[in-house]
């Protein structure tokens, strides 16, 4: 995938002469920051063998609840509010998924089908609007030149390649990703790991929202309808298998620049927006099938 990252910097380069203009770069980059801090919690939960499809509903609850709150109770407060919200709907995406043992596929379409519909209800499906400078900061603002919203990309993304690479905790998730039952019986608390993975992701998905919300100036709950397939398309393309145990957090990184590449390739053609569709969807395909092909080479 780095080979094909490379290639498409250059056909884009080719295509689009102003692909490499700074101001290109910055822009594309901080409109896939949110996708990109979604994707490493659900690298995370992939690799320790799950599946989360809640993290779009999340996501637009985190958005809903920070931009309605903040001219209310404050802008700080709120984003607390909202990422407390996504922590604890990780929680109880865990809790089902390690304790109840339900499958982490139906888990989390039913836990998003719920948050979702939660969020609609509540907020009687208006979208809410804060364009108060102080909450816009995060999203829009910068810092020695460099978008907030960048700075918060590398730095989750970063604890998360130190996490996976450096720590116990990672090396925990990819032993119960390649067998739950061989690491219970090395002595591994599975169901705590797997779920704190849970837990990491929806604290992800809802800072991302609070992000979204800030760069928009608004939340409304049919926000990150998409988010979940993309955050798995960025992480499938990066290399990750979805049975569990192989995959690194900065292949999850080369993914999540395809993907903004090709849609920046799209947006300069004005590619239709349903063509663009069939071209992420075989994408996906074709990277699953040759993570397949691979493993049955090596077996």
């Amino acid at each position: 995938m780095l080979g094909a990252l490379v290639a498409l910097i250059i056909a884009a380069s080719i295509v689009y002469p102003g692909f490499l203009l700074p101001g290109n770069l910055q822009i594309m980059l901080t409109q896939y920051a949110p996708l990109g801090i979604v994707s490493v919690g659900m690298t995370l939960v992939i690799l320790a063998g799950g599946f989360d499809l809640s993290v779009g509903a999340i996501f637009a609850g985190a958005a809903v609840v920070a931009t309605s709150l903040s001219p209310q109770i404050g802008v700080i407060p709120a984003t607390l509010i909202a990422l407390v919200m996504g922590l604890a709907l990780g929680v109880v995406n865990g809790t089902i998924v390690t304790v109840l043992g339900v499958n982490p596929f139906i888990t989390t379409l039913g836990t998003s089908s719920l948050y979702s519909g939660a969020v609609l209800f509540i907020s009687d499906s208006a979208a809410y609007t804060n364009t108060d400078e102080s909450f816009m900061w995060l999203g829009n603002g910068s810092l020695v030149g460099i978008p907030l919203s960048l700075l918060c990309l590398g730095v989750v993304f970063i604890a998360g390649l130190v996490a996976m690479e450096r720590m116990r905790f990672g090396r925990r998730i990819y032993a119960i990703g390649g067998s739950r039952e061989a690491a219970r019986l090395s002595g591994i608390p599975v169901n705590l790991v797997q779920g704190g993975t849970y837990v990491i992701s929806g604290l992800l998905a809802a800072f991302a929202g609070v992000i979204t919300a800030s760069q928009q100036g608004s939340g409304q709950g049919a926000m990150g309808n998409s988010l979940a397939l993309d955050a798995i398309a960025v992480v499938v393309i990066g290399g990750t298998s979805l049975r569990g145990g192989e995959g690194r957090m900065w292949k999850t990184a080369i993914g999540l620049l395809i993907l903004a590449i090709l849609d920046n390739i799209f947006f300069s053609l004005a590619v239709d927006s349903n063509f663009q569709l069939v071209v992420k969807g075989a994408i996906v395909i074709v990277a699953v099938a040759g993570d397949q092909l691979l493993r049955r080479g090596r077996q």
